[in-house]
Order: structure tokens, then sequence, then C-alpha cells
């Protein structure tokens, strides 16, 4: 498969710059945790990126069809998932560490929907980036398994998210879906946030503003984006567009949050993103149909 075959060049763009918006909030949203908890700080994250996406495309909700809020419901439900445990995993490992796991979940998608025996071949070398992953340590020399445990789970999800957002897209105009699904996604998360965040501390204004930047970088961009170019892209398509976020991860870490992961890490993290990329430019060439 080719992407200059198989993807406009517009779309293509749309899904690189929603994931270095997105990696980049992710940096972000570190400095939120302290006051909110990951709880918190993805209730804060989606009930402002709601309200933004609810006020701008100003979503119909009568007359929608079971299928449409079934699609709704999974592509919130994906979200909720995702992004906790994404939260909870950059909480206890640096982030270029989460993400690279994190897209595991794509590249086990591609490697699944591929006939071919070479895909599996790529799945080793991402196993074996992951395992290098493994060397990195915090700065008190100790690894943390349960960041491991909660970024594997965040990739589970983010397959979950791909397909999920292409039933989307398919099913409503514009990103009403995902203004919908944002809304709803807060509410599953709310009770949560509750036992997490610092009331007293909610309202500074410093944490206001951190709050409203990560809502659009981290939700209202990349995921407006993503839904728009998942009408042009074909799964496969978008699955190796998106497995450039561990680059993406590993720099904003670096530069942001000044986390050095060491020699074995960067390895760890070129390792995975060249078998995600393999994995899915492996798939046949008549495979998918873009969703939409």
């Amino acid at each position: 498969m080719t992407l200059g075959s198989r993807a406009p060049a517009a779309a293509a763009l749309l899904v690189v710059a929603a994931t270095v918006s997105q990696e980049v909030g992710a940096a972000f949203a570190v400095g939120l945790f302290a006051t909110l908890g990951t709880a918190g700080a993805v209730f804060v994250r989606f009930a402002i990126a709601g309200v933004i996406l609810c006020a701008a495309v100003r979503p119909a909700v009568r007359g929608l069809t079971r299928r449409a809020w079934g699609s709704a419901g999974a592509l919130a439900a994906a979200l909720a998932v995702m992004n906790f445990s994404f939260y909870c995993a950059i909480s206890r490992i640096p982030l270029g560490v989460a993400v690279t796991v994190e897209v595991l979940g794509p590249l086990i998608l591609s490697v699944v929907t591929s006939r071919r025996r070479a895909a599996w071949l790529w799945a080793v070398l991402a196993f074996a980036g992951v395992a290098l992953l493994g060397l990195t340590r915090h700065s008190d020399g100790r690894l943390d398994p349960l960041g491991f445990a909660f970024a594997a789970a965040a990739a589970v999800s983010w397959a979950g998210y791909i397909l999920a957002s292409a039933r989307t897209a398919a099913e409503f105009r514009r990103v009403d879906g995902l203004a919908l699904a944002t809304v709803m996604g807060a509410l599953v998360i709310a009770p949560f946030a509750l036992l997490t965040v610092d009331l007293a501390g909610v309202w500074r204004g410093d944490i206001a503003v951190l709050a409203v930047t990560v809502a659009v970088m981290s939700s209202v961009i990349p995921y407006s984006l993503e839904l728009l170019s998942l009408r042009r892209l074909t799964p496969a398509a978008f699955a190796v567009l998106t497995s450039l976020s561990p680059v993406a991860a590993a720099v904003a870490g670096l530069v942001i949050l000044g986390q050095q992961i060491g020699v074995p890490g960067y390895l760890g993290v070129a390792l995975v993103t060249v078998a995600s990329i393999g994995a899915v430019r492996s798939a046949p060439t008549g495979s998918a149909e873009p969703l939409g």
C-alpha cells in the first residue's frame, strides 16, 4: 500500500498536525495532575472541549438513530478509557515511553487485519522496541510496571478509538458525533474526578489557563482533525500516520518536560515507529476503503 495512491495529501497533513498538537498537549497536561489528579485532568479537558465543540457545531440530538447514538457512545467509552489510562501512565513513566507503548494498539490492529505473515515480523520488532523501553528508569533508578500497564491499557483502547472514530465519521456530519462523545465522556469520568480534584486549587488562574490549553490542544484540535481525515483515509493509512506519535511524544517530553529516556529508550521509540509503519504498509493494497 502506498500512501500517495490511497490518501490525499491534505488529509495526511491533518493527521500529522493532530499528532503534534496532541503530544504537546499531553506534555502540558502533566502540570494539571498535582491539582486535579489524573481523572480530574481528563474530566476538565473533556468538559471544556465538549463545551467548545458543542458551541461550534451545535450538534442535533433529535432524530438521531439508535445506530448513531451507539456510535457516539462507543467513541465516548473509547475516549474515556484511553485518556484516563494514558494520563495514569504519564504520571508514572516518561511521555515518550508511554506513547510508544500506546501505539502498539494501532500496530496490533494492523497486524491482525493483515493477511500477510510478514506483518508478524513487524510485531516482533515492535515488541523488541518495547523491551528496550523496559530499560528506561526513573531518576531514582526504579522501574514502574504499573505505568507500563496503564500504557498497555491505553494501547488497547486506542485501537478501539480508531474503529469507533471511523464509524462515527460515517454516521455524523462534520464533528457532531465527536462533540456528543466528548460530553458523554466527561459525564462518564465525572464521578472519578470528584475523588481526586483539589477544589481549592481548581479555580486558580494558571490552572484554568493550562486546562483550556490542554483541552484545545489535546481534544478539540486533534480529534476534530482526525475525524475529518478519516473521511478520506483508510484506517490502515490513518494508522501509518499516527505511528509517528512516539517520535512527537519523545521530542515533546524532552523539550517541555526535560525527560531524558536514554539511548535504549530512544532506540525503542525508533523500533516501534518503524515497526508500526512497516506493518501497515505490508497490508494488502486492496484492503480497507475510507470510512465515511
